[in-house]
């Protein structure tokens, strides 16, 4: 006799193929993922009608997804992502969250009437940007790999490391709670800490070479799914044992776990095993999420919400920024690295429910919580997009420019006279434009690079290379460079924004100027093709496949000059379509 699907089965199939469904649906308007997942999780949750889910069951998976998030943090953690920009990212960071967590827990307080301990609970989790909302922002703008880039990495190393801190410090503050008065609440810290400490001891010690030599063994038996399996069982395996033995969180211990691996020279590989499961938990935590939150009980509590969402505008986006202009950053660096970190995300969502789960702060807080992080989501863009609208205005501000020590916006760098006419100016002195300053070098021509990294710029004079230190997309920083009086311009610039932004002001200097610019796609090279002016159009992927056919033509005695031809003819076609 036919019973129907099994109701664990039935919750599995309806959590994953919810999630895929309003997924592809939020990723179709151009939404986060994260906001398909949790409208999923409104639907099969006990709140609104139909199907309602085993909650115990997706709690369990959730709490995989958090762990496995984690495992990946930690795997992807680099130490030297934080101190490239230390000086910056560290106190900029830790300002941002004291003044986020405060003034959360003031509407805490005020909105919806919680303890001392509650509301600052509730505003650290107000406190902490979106690491893949932000990144994919930064990234879809060309900007990750900008000086803004660097430091909005940074600025969200910080902020993972104090949300580990806190994952530690909830559970102990919960103890404490229970057990009533100071004294309880100094021992359950001291207690946490030295627990982490043994944890991290014992993981110093023995699971950094441990678990390192065990992949290597599993890897030469050439069998990736052992492999995978490997990877996997450390990390849940660690976060067991951390939770067992040490008392540290499940999460905790798969963040010191991928730690650990990320170190070894496995670590890439490790990440890219562990990465499709982990990206299957982490819908499944957030459909939970969901699935937690009571849609009546949002609508009943609008005020709190939109506290909650004035709170990280404010103290995010708006606090990131007068932090970085106090730090003495750029200011149109400062306005996108804030416009980029102005929303909350997933580990907001994950202090939520450990907050919750330890008792700290009642089911109520779901609500503001989730309403901050879906407004302020749908609001990054637009939030970089007036970020960049308002950055020429920013640097043309005499107060601002006295406040960083310029008597203007930008500072002339040289190395000896800057050539009079006939030279060639390069903008970007990452990996390709360094690479094209050194070859012009060599055979004596004369180049100007300009570059918005102070530090890049002095060591190019430093190296005997005239430089100016500035944006390339102001017309100030250009006509420092002469560009009127260039014979060559070449945009190495990561971003297609801002190179066309230099394209732009180069043709109104200099309409004569001869162009060579760099894209990251055929649909751009076509474009830039197009524009009046520019000579040649290098796409990365397809200089490489030509690099390699022309040395494989002359490698089995194709003439230079045959192959030459060949080469512009496929990038002819290419380029046509």
């Amino acid at each position: 006799m036919h019973h129907g699907p099994d109701p664990m089965l039935a919750t599995i199939v309806a959590c994953i193929l919810l999630a895929f469904l309003l997924g592809a649906a939020a990723r179709a308007m151009k939404l986060p993922t994260i906001l398909g997942y949790i409208a999923a999780g409104i639907i099969i949750g006990p709140y609104t009608p139909g199907f309602v889910a085993e909650h115990g069951l997706v709690s369990a998976m959730a709490e995989l997804g958090v762990a496995l998030l984690l495992f990946s943090v930690g795997l992807h953690f680099r130490p030297a992502d934080l101190l490239a920009v230390r000086r910056v990212a560290v106190p900029g960071a830790l300002g941002q969250i004291a003044l986020a967590t405060a003034l959360g827990a003031v509407v805490g307080a005020v909105a919806l009437g919680l303890a001392f301990g509650a509301a600052l609970a509730f505003g650290m989790a107000l406190a902490i940007s979106s690491t893949a909302v932000a990144t994919r922002a930064l990234e879809e703008r060309g900007r990750l790999g900008s000086e803004a880039g660097r430091i909005a990495l940074g600025w969200l190393v910080m902020q993972d490391l104090v949300v580990v801190f806190a994952l530690v410090m909830l559970p102990a503050t919960a103890g404490a709670t229970q057990a009533g008065g100071e004294g309880a609440l100094l021992y359950e810290l001291g207690k946490a800490a030295l627990s982490l400490v043994a944890f991290i001891g014992v993981m110093w010690l023995f699971g950094r070479r441990a678990l390192p030599w065990l992949l290597v063994r599993v890897a030469r038996g050439g069998s990736r799914e052992l492999f995978t399996l490997a990877v996997l069982a450390m990390a849940l395996g660690v976060a067991f044992l951390a939770s067992t033995l040490f008392g540290v969180s499940f999460a905790l211990g798969a963040f010191f776990a991928g730690v650990v691996l990320g170190e070894s020279d496995l670590g890439h590989q490790a990440a890219a095993e562990a990465m499709p499961m982990q990206r299957i938990f982490a819908a499944i935590f957030f459909v939970s999420v969901g699935m937690l939150l009571d849609p009546a009980a949002v609508m009943a509590q609008p005020l709190a919400g939109a506290a909650a969402v004035l709170v990280v505008l404010l103290a995010i986006a708006g606090g990131t920024f007068a932090l970085l202009l106090l730090l003495r950053v750029h200011p149109r660096t400062a306005a996108i690295v804030a416009g980029s970190l102005g929303q909350i995300g997933e580990f907001s969502f994950l202090l939520t429910e450990v907050a919750v789960r330890q008792q700290i702060l009642p089911d109520t807080v779901r609500g503001p919580v989730l309403v901050a992080a879906v407004a302020t989501i749908l609001l990054t863009p637009l939030l970089l997009r007036a970020a960049e609208a308002a950055a020429p205005r920013l640097e043309r501000s005499a107060r601002l420019a006295l406040w960083r020590g310029e008597r203007r916006p930008r500072r002339i760098l040289s190395a000896g006279d800057a050539p009079a006419t006939g030279h060639a100016v390069v903008v970007g002195s990452g990996r390709v434009g360094a690479m094209v300053i050194g070859a012009l070098r060599r055979h004596g021509l004369p180049v100007v690079a300009v570059e918005e990294n102070r530090a890049a710029a002095e060591r190019l004079v430093a190296a005997g290379t005239a430089a100016i230190w500035g944006d390339a997309t102001r017309p100030e920083v250009l006509e420092a460079a002469a560009l009127d009086r260039a014979r060559l311009l070449v945009v190495a610039l990561p971003g297609a924004v801002e190179a066309r932004a230099v394209l732009a002001l180069a043709r109104a200097a200099n309409p004569a100027i001869h162009v060579v610019i760099r894209t990251h796609s055929d649909e751009e090279a076509v474009l830039m093709e197009a524009e009046e002016g520019v000579g040649l159009v290098m796409m990365g992927e397809r200089e490489v496949a030509l690099g390699m056919a022309d040395y494989a033509m002359q490698h089995l005695g194709v003439p230079p000059a045959a192959a030459q031809q060949t080469v512009d003819a496929l990038r002819r076609r290419q380029l046509a379509g």
